[in-house]
């Protein structure tokens, strides 16, 4: 049974790093959400505009696409996808039985601090705030926090997995 990763969080939670990570150790394809924007929506972003949820539509049913061709295929893969709304996970949650969301969970002062030191990015930290403002946070995610090294945070995400991936101890 493939299983899709959707590692999920607020913008500059670490959701790429760990993504590289655990598709490296996993050995599983790894795509980053951010890549899939349109460019009007790179661009509202860069100018330091939050996307609406009508801006954000098209690219979820995308990434849903994307989703839903590795279900198909009988491919794992790992995604990295902010999802911060429920309505959001919803729509890339094209079949329950084959994604599991993990859920990178910081504290604002953190995620600002690593947002202001990252370089050649669009989202900007100014919009950090509305990020936390319209997170809702997952009820059936596993949740890690992001304060450990990105290879503990693999680590437990791989532990918290085990019994769906099949491998032994």
């Amino acid at each position: 049974m493939p299983l899709v990763l959707i590692i999920m969080g607020v913008s500059g939670c670490g959701k790429t790093t760990i993504g590289r990570l655990l598709s490296a150790t996993l050995d599983w394809p790894f795509f980053d959400a951010d890549d899939f924007h349109p460019p009007a929506n790179v661009k509202k972003m860069g100018a330091g505009t939050p996307l609406t949820d009508q801006d954000r539509l098209p690219w979820l049913k995308t990434l849903a696409t994307k989703v839903q061709e590795h279900i198909d295929q009988n491919q794992p893969m790992v995604l990295a996808c902010s999802a911060l709304k429920d309505a959001y996970r919803q729509v890339l949650c094209v079949d329950s039985k084959h994604i599991q969301f993990v859920y990178l969970k910081g504290d604002f002062h953190l995620i600002t601090l690593r947002l202001q030191a990252r370089e050649d990015h669009f989202m900007k930290a100014s919009l950090l705030q509305s990020q936390f403002d319209g997170l809702e946070e997952p009820e059936d995610a596993i949740v890690v926090s992001i304060n450990p090294s990105p290879f503990d945070i693999v680590e437990t995400i791989r532990t918290s997995l085990e019994s769906r991936l099949n491998t032994p101890n």
